[in-house]
């Protein structure tokens, strides 16, 4: 076995190094051996090394806990699942490692530079009738944003208007005369002297559809890296956070029939903290 595992990996990894750590399991999870007869149409499994990662700020504060859901109150910059460069610093990996639960996994999504109200479920076999809920728009979300005030924009008003992204692009763009597929709800929910912080109630959920809403109407959020101009900002910056919040989640809970309401407790300014 030691023989084949040397030849199926890089050069780069260390696998005598593995073997003798016993990293490498069967599917009884039982180590490996570097002298272990070769089996055919067998399952090897390994964790696969981890770069390292810069530790992103703020704190992860769980807003509520039961037998099935665990909602939190997410800090910007904190990716919701495993992906890219983001592993370790992750909602779930954190969370699975602190609250002992291996199998939550998130029943929506919330880009990771946004923060504010995320629910997972605790275990597999709770995460359908949640996210069939979301996909089903019988959720009410509510975000709340940052942006300039415009005394002479008429408030509130609902954009629609058609949104398609490209893959391999990091704008989406609105498709003059096309069947509008996004709708937001804007509302002026307060004034902060040249600023304010607008209510976004979204019908639908597509790419970026609340920053280009707000874009739309002359009011980009406050430090958006990408609209109106798309900036290089680097992983490990923190500085500024996107003015964006998942603010509050409302539903019909689908297993027990309860009413749910969760919101979030962060402030304008949102702080990467």
């Amino acid at each position: 076995m030691g023989s084949w595992l040397r030849d199926r990996f890089p050069s780069r990894v260390d696998v005598a190094g593995m073997l003798a750590e016993g990293r490498f399991v069967d599917a009884d999870a039982r180590p490996v051996r570097d002298d272990d007869p070769y089996q055919p149409h067998t399952f090897v499994w390994f964790h696969r090394e981890l770069r390292e990662e810069v530790p992103v700020p703020g704190r992860l504060q769980v807003l509520h806990r039961d037998e099935r859901i665990v909602v939190v109150d997410k800090p910007p910059f904190l990716s919701s699942i495993p992906r890219g460069r983001h592993v370790a610093e992750s909602v779930v990996v954190r969370l699975r490692n602190e609250l002992g639960l291996p199998e939550l996994g998130p029943v929506h999504r919330l880009d990771r530079i946004t923060s504010g109200v995320l629910m997972l479920a605790t275990a597999k076999q709770w995460r359908a009738p949640y996210q069939l809920a979301f996909q089903n728009r019988t959720v009410h979300k509510v975000y709340r944003a940052l942006a300039p005030y415009r005394p002479e924009l008429t408030l509130p008003v609902t954009v629609r208007n058609h949104l398609r992204k490209e893959r391999g692009t990091f704008q989406a763009e609105v498709v003059p005369g096309a069947e509008p597929n996004a709708e937001t709800l804007v509302e002026l929910d307060e004034r902060l002297g040249d600023r304010a912080v607008y209510r976004l109630t979204p019908r639908t959920g597509k790419t970026h559809q609340l920053r280009v809403h707000l874009f739309g109407l002359g009011i980009p959020i406050v430090d958006d890296p990408l609209y109106p101009e798309v900036h290089d900002v680097p992983v490990d910056d923190f500085s500024r956070p996107l003015q964006l919040l998942a603010s509050e989640l409302s539903f019909t809970d689908p297993v027990d029939g309860s009413e749910r309401h969760f919101a979030s407790r962060r402030v304008f300014p949102l702080a990467a903290d």
